[in-house]
């Protein structure tokens, strides 16, 4: 039976892309990650990070939806307070329905490359095409379980996000946001029925209830 791998070894197998861009002279990498692309409510966030490959190992790192939120909250803290470099933009509801999600995603992916205070060599992401940069990105298949930097903002972004729907909780009572997030739970949509939309709400995403 293959033997369980460790923190380390996953930490350097996850480093494979960062380091192959380094071996090419490129100084930085950036890993790029949303959070919130799928819910009925809230914003969608994304965030940049450029790891700092010379400081200790973030062990831990992997794709925000297979980690507890104690450990992702955890790793928050790390990340932030070692990365060399972090961005984290939210594109709001009424955008969404404006512009589409993926769009929407897309434009706050840019504005995170673009507000990083170190501009990257090459930009990892996890799948996306994303034009509109004039930094070279590397677009890898599940990236946010293959790459430590995307893993990172995979899990700033996750967090963040998730604060925004606890805080929510407080604005717009009774919709259940602390618990689901946003997503399309049973309850939430017992919620809209009983109280209709919130102005956090995306309309495009809940055309049924438009007809």
């Amino acid at each position: 039976m293959k033997p369980k791998e460790s923190l380390e070894e996953k930490y350097e197998r996850l480093s494979s892309y960062e380091k192959e861009a380094m071996e090419n002279g490129l100084s930085f990498c950036a890993g790029i990650d949303e959070a919130g692309r799928g819910p009925l409510a809230g914003p969608v966030v994304a965030a940049a990070c450029i790891l700092d490959f010379d400081s200790p190992p973030i062990l831990g790192l992997d794709d925000s939806k297979k980690l507890s939120e104690k450990k992702r909250l955890l790793l928050f803290e790390q990340i932030i307070s070692t990365a060399r470099a972090f961005s984290i933009i939210r594109v709001e509801a009424d955008i969404i329905d404006d512009i589409n999600i993926l769009e929407a995603t897309k434009r706050a992916m840019r504005q995170c490359v673009s507000e990083l205070p170190v501009t990257p060599s090459l930009l990892l992401i996890d799948a996306v095409n994303l034009k509109g940069v004039s930094i070279p990105v590397k677009a890898i298949i599940k990236g946010d379980a293959n790459s430590n930097s995307i893993a990172a903002a995979s899990i700033l972004a996750k967090v963040t996000r998730d604060k925004i729907m606890t805080d929510y909780e407080k604005t717009y009572p009774g919709y259940g946001f602390s618990k689901h997030k946003g997503y399309g739970t049973k309850a939430h949509y017992e919620a809209i029925d009983a109280l209709g939309f919130s102005p956090i709400h995306r309309r495009t995403f809940l055309k049924k209830y438009l007809l």
